[in-house]
């Protein structure tokens, strides 16, 4: 830990474990040196156990007002990155989670448009670098397919 409270936060329940915010300083250290990000916020108003990043606005057409990406990581490894798209008629959420479930396999995604539970069952890379790869991969697809070849 990194002295960044006690670890008792309300993502405990999510994964029975504390939120590792050392892992969280890093990813928003990587985040941050990555031009596609407007801003990375760490431990925001609205989500202190959350690093928050927020797209550039040149990856959406107009209809698009915010794209970003949430991260929780716990100490134990699991995790949920959320993807969320504010539109003019409504809202996108996509969001890749690894932690104990009543609904779903330890590993599994909430696919977009509305995220539903229970989800999709999967298997995410061990490697947190993979799995943050693997997200930013598949939210750049879904960005591409806003522009028309």
């Amino acid at each position: 830990m990194s002295g960044h409270g006690d670890g008792g936060t309300s993502s405990d329940s999510e994964s029975g474990a504390p939120v590792d915010f050392d892992r969280l300083d890093v990813i928003a250290e990587r985040l941050t040196g990555d031009a596609r990000f407007s801003r990375v916020d760490r431990q925001s108003g609205f989500a202190p156990d959350r690093v928050v990043a927020v797209y550039e606005d040149g990856f959406y057409p107009e209809p698009v007002h915010e794209g970003r990406l949430e991260v929780v990581w716990f100490e134990n490894g699991d995790f949920s990155l959320h993807y969320h798209e504010d539109h003019d008629e409504g809202t996108f959420d996509h969001r890749w989670d690894r932690h104990p479930s009543d609904h779903n396999a330890r590993d599994h995604v909430h696919p977009g448009p509305d995220a539903p539970t229970p989800g999709n069952d999967v298997a995410h890379p061990v490697d947190w670098r993979d799995v943050l790869s693997m997200v930013l991969a598949e939210i750049e697809d879904r960005q591409r397919a806003f522009w028309p070849d």
